[in-house]
């Protein structure tokens, strides 16, 4: 009984102590979402009071009459899904090739793909801009996703998970009459699965916040994403903290959710390729 209980006291002090951490990380959430269900009055007020004794949805209300939030979440989601639909597809083509093929060159090719992860992206944000304007995909869906179709980390990521995968498994299919692309997605797919959620998550959260890009080639609120429809509310002279809030607010809990909920996908997927099968 006395070991019993020794256990269920460091269990719960375990549980206690991350739960507790979880809520300082959380904590900025928690207070943009407790100052915005506040009115501009109460938020005017010194010192601040952390709970309300009115709250009021009237700060989210005014943010979806003031700017196209739903038109702005649309086209961040469309992005999105773009772009993270052509990450897998051909981070998980180019990774099959450098690991079951043999071709000349392939380690070097492999090497430039590595350096591509080093350079930041600030510096090619003109060469792009550049391309994309005389494309004339200024205020376009390919516009704001042509930069982030592919990107050397995922190729990376998903090369080191195949580098896992026996090859007698191929050897195997092969046997059986199947070809590489068959392999590709009948078997190594569906193994890569955790990997293949945790480039999604991580690539979400990812072009979710870009505000750089999509600020340089959209000029109008038809193709604006959410990050910059947050930064229209910060406007003029006077500043309304309570729109802001809100508006940070709606912006952020979707990237908070996706990560919430894949997060054991991603944990899974960022430690499969430690060792090498």
């Amino acid at each position: 009984m006395n070991m019993a209980r020794k256990k269920l006291i460091k269990e719960a002090l375990a549980f206690g102590f991350r739960a507790a951490l979880g809520i300082i990380f959380i904590s900025p959430l928690i207070l943009g979402v407790l100052f915005s269900l506040q009115s501009e009055l109460e938020l005017g007020t010194y010192p601040l009071k952390l709970f309300t004794d009115h709250p009021t949805l009237q700060n989210y209300q005014q943010v979806f009459q003031k700017v196209p939030m739903f038109t702005y979440l649309k086209n961040t989601g469309i992005v999105c899904l773009i772009c993270i639909l052509a990450q897998i597809i051909i981070s998980c083509l180019t990774a099959y090739g450098f690991v079951f093929f043999r071709f000349p060159g392939k380690n070097l090719l492999f090497t430039l793909v590595l350096m591509t992860t080093m350079i930041p992206g600030e510096v090619v944000v003109i060469t792009n801009y550049m391309t994309i304007q005389k494309l004339d995909l200024i205020n376009t869906y390919a516009g704001l996703v042509l930069p982030s179709l592919t990107s050397g980390t995922s190729i990376f990521l998903m090369r080191q998970y195949f580098l896992t995968l026996p090859k007698d498994f191929r050897d195997a299919a092969r046997l059986d009459g199947c070809g590489d692309l068959g392999f590709l997605f009948h078997i190594v797919f569906p193994l890569s699965i955790p990997t293949i959620s945790s480039l999604a998550i991580y690539q979400f959260v990812l072009i979710y916040n870009q505000f750089f890009w999509p600020l340089l080639v959209t000029n109008t609120d038809r193709m604006r994403t959410i990050q910059i429809g947050i930064s229209l509310l910060v406007t003029g002279d006077i500043v309304n903290y309570g729109h802001i809030l809100a508006g940070a607010v709606i912006a952020i809990l979707p990237s908070a959710l996706i990560y919430i909920i894949g997060q054991d996908y991603m944990i899974k997927g960022m430690t499969a390729g430690g060792v090498k099968g």
